[in-house]
């Protein structure tokens, strides 16, 4: 009993400090109402300099263009999966950045009809005289924004992990949802299209939870649960992808001179730089925020270390050295073939130690080839040459032996040309004569273990054409 309840109490721990937020923040009551939160976007808008003049825009609708609904598990649902009300978000992101004079033109009809009664109003009780019934005119638009929320996709990234023992256990689950809008700005003189800039953001919800389910005694259960789930709301997602969309659209437009900061060229070209940075920054990040290599070269030369165990008629297999060069030429962004040459010692039992070459050729396969951090395998024929010199060893007369390579291993770039790799490999020799004993039924065969270095190399004009 003691034992579970010492492994039930370290999970609530675990649960405890990695979720303190969400878990140590349970409504308990009823909360009153609040002034709306900002987005980290918020105060960069309103950080940004100020214009050289404020630009006159507007927006008659900025709306959800997906159509999507909620999805539940129960049935069907009328409500949307997005705000409709992106407008009313996209005017006062227009108000936060001060670089735009935002007028009504959503509900621009209930405007007209307000002027025409005051209108009524003035020439009914001040007469009708042309001074009296003269209003201020209204501001038309210089630019129109248009655009709206083009695209909802729900789980583009699911999982989770989780465990049990003895009754006893928690799990994590995690879904990632991504929303993506396009603004675009519209001459009003030309109605030339000016700019047009697309945003996306994820939306992440989470469930974490810890249980306990074990009989303690006879006729007595022990039932402990515990959990929280968060979701990240929408419509925060919605705003700060639109406030983003307009922090791109002034960058932009300050890039093609189309506005200027107050404070000159300097300022311009600074905030310009900053931008093409983030570009670039951005540009080389994949799908799933993860960052975008070209990896270019086609040539590439390894050079590796590790281990070698066989696996024969001898159970006092001993794991001993390996050591491994190699080259491969890249013909495809994924796909490589090269050779390897390995000199290794295959330890059968203590008196029993023989050196061996071994070369391969290898299709070689990498999962993730634009990813730092990357998976592959590899696999092809070869062939081991007996190494050691010792005349009174029968494997002398058969020191060639056919065999066949496969393995994977993991690949971390730490720059365009060097990456660090860790594998291993299962090796087929297809004869019972590798450990120098000739028993049952089973060839020998056996394992390689190996950490190195790769450096890629090549002509630029040789470069492989990849998009991302």
């Amino acid at each position: 009993m003691r034992k579970f309840l010492q492994i039930a109490g370290l999970l609530f721990l675990i649960l405890a400090l990695s979720s303190c937020g969400a878990y140590y923040n349970q409504p308990t009551g009823v909360q009153k109402a609040r002034i709306a939160e900002d987005t980290k976007l918020t105060s960069i808008l309103k950080e940004l300099p100020a214009p050289a003049s404020p630009i006159v825009v507007g927006v008659y609708n900025f709306k959800d263009q997906t159509g999507q609904y909620k999805s539940i598990e129960t049935g069907s649902t009328f409500s949307t999966a997005v705000t409709q009300g992106a407008t009313t978000i996209l005017i006062k992101a227009l108000e936060d950045s001060n670089w735009f004079t935002p007028i009504e033109r959503e509900n621009l009809q209930n405007l007209l009809n307000e002027r025409n009664i005051i209108r009524t109003t003035r020439q009914e009780y001040l007469g009708s005289s042309e001074q009296n019934q003269r209003m201020s005119p209204l501001l038309f638009a210089g630019m129109l924004l248009e655009g709206g929320v083009i695209s909802y996709d729900t789980n583009i990234l699911t999982g989770g992990v989780g465990a049990r023992y003895f009754g006893v256990g928690g799990s994590s689950q995690y879904r990632q949802d991504r929303i993506t809008i396009y603004l675009r700005a519209v001459s009003t003189s030309t109605g030339e299209i000016l700019k047009t800039v697309n945003v996306s953001k994820t939306i992440l919800s989470q469930a974490v939870d810890v249980g306990i389910f074990r009989y303690v005694s006879f006729q007595k259960l022990l039932e402990a649960e515990t959990g929280f789930t968060k979701n990240e709301p929408t419509q925060l997602a919605v705003q700060e992808a639109i406030e983003k969309a307009v922090e791109v659209l002034i960058l932009e437009g300050i890039k093609d001179s189309l506005w200027s900061t107050a404070e000159g060229p300097e300022k311009n070209k600074e905030l310009v730089d900053q931008y093409l940075l983030e570009q670039e920054l951005e540009a080389s990040t994949a799908l799933y925020e993860r960052e975008f290599l070209k990896h270019d070269y086609r040539h590439t030369m390894n050079a590796a270390a590790g281990v070698a165990y066989v696996d024969g008629d001898f159970s006092s297999g001993i794991v001993d050295y390996n050591f491994e060069l190699g080259y491969k030429y890249r013909f495809l962004p994924g796909f490589s073939l090269g050779t390897s040459i390995q000199i290794f010692r295959l330890n059968s039992t203590q008196e029993t130690s023989h050196w061996w070459i071994s070369e391969s050729v290898l299709v070689e396969y990498n999962l993730l080839p634009h990813d730092r951090l990357a998976p592959y395998v590899f696999a092809g024929p070869g062939f081991m040459l007996f190494a050691d010199n010792d005349p009174a060893l029968y494997l002398q007369k058969f020191d060639t032996f056919f065999q066949m390579k496969a393995g994977a291993g993991l690949e971390f770039a730490v720059s365009d040309r060097i990456s660090f790799t860790a594998n291993g490999a299962w090796n087929a020799t297809f004869s019972d004569k590798i450990d120098n004993q000739i028993s049952g039924r089973r060839d020998d065969f056996y394992f390689t273990f190996a950490a190195g270095i790769n450096y890629h190399f090549g002509s630029k004009k040789t470069k492989l054409k990849t998009n991302k």
